[in-house]
């Protein structure tokens, strides 16, 4: 909890809890709403780039704790935000399956609706960027250009692909907003949240390794 402090005190870039607000990008009409999680992880990208300019590492680093734990503080830091950003995205779905289902504007789009397909979308583009980002900065604990481009490009293609799949026979469930849909989706959501959980875990573990490793 003490390290969950220091982080949102004083790592954390104002940006970060100001970019949640990209969830809300579920009600722009024809709009791909995966687009909402790839800016709330780029809101968590200025809190690193906030430590990494203000030598934050660094000075964790020399405080008497395993390193190992500096990383972990990190994603803790990284994964309430998603976990916030997660929340809205889920409340702002509701409205729109709910309030705003007979809005004609929302009926007619051909893009993904926010249904329990573009929420496990969401928690994988998470994982990208724990696994990719987070992993790929403590590399070197300074660099952080390729491991976000690499992110970027990475969840493009897949946010590409999750606005494909509907359209190929048999796949049209994925678009769903019925009951008969979502139950169908409620199990590609859990194997979302299997596949995020378990790459977020790896990420953890590789970032720790390769922090340890690294002479600063």
């Amino acid at each position: 909890m003490k390290w969950l402090k220091k982080e949102l005190r004083l790592s954390t870039s104002i940006l970060t809890p100001l970019f949640l607000l990209f969830a809300a990008m579920l009600l722009i009409p024809n709009y791909p709403g995966l687009v909402g999680a790839f800016f709330i992880c780029f809101g968590i990208f200025h809190s690193y780039q906030n430590a990494r300019e203000n030598n934050d590492i660094l000075y964790s680093a020399l405080l008497p704790v395993r390193k190992r734990d500096v990383v972990s503080a990190k994603f803790r830091t990284a994964l309430l935000f998603e976990l916030l950003g997660f929340l809205a995205m889920g409340v702002f779905a509701l409205l729109r399956l709910t309030v705003f289902s007979a809005v004609p504007v929302y009926a007619a789009s051909a893009l993904l609706p926010p249904n329990l397909t573009l929420l496990g979308g969401a928690l994988l583009i998470f994982a990208l960027f724990n696994r990719l980002f987070i992993a790929g900065f403590f590399k070197t604990a300074w660099r952080f250009g390729v491991p976000f481009i690499s992110f970027i490009v990475t969840t493009f293609v897949l946010i590409t692909l999750l606005e494909i799949l509907p359209h190929l026979p048999g796949l049209g469930f994925l678009a769903g907003t019925d009951g008969a849909a979502l139950q169908k989706q409620l199990w590609v959501f859990l194997g979302c949240a299997a596949v995020s959980a378990l790459v977020t875990l790896r990420a953890v573990r590789l970032s720790q390794r390769r922090f340890e490793q690294i002479d600063l």
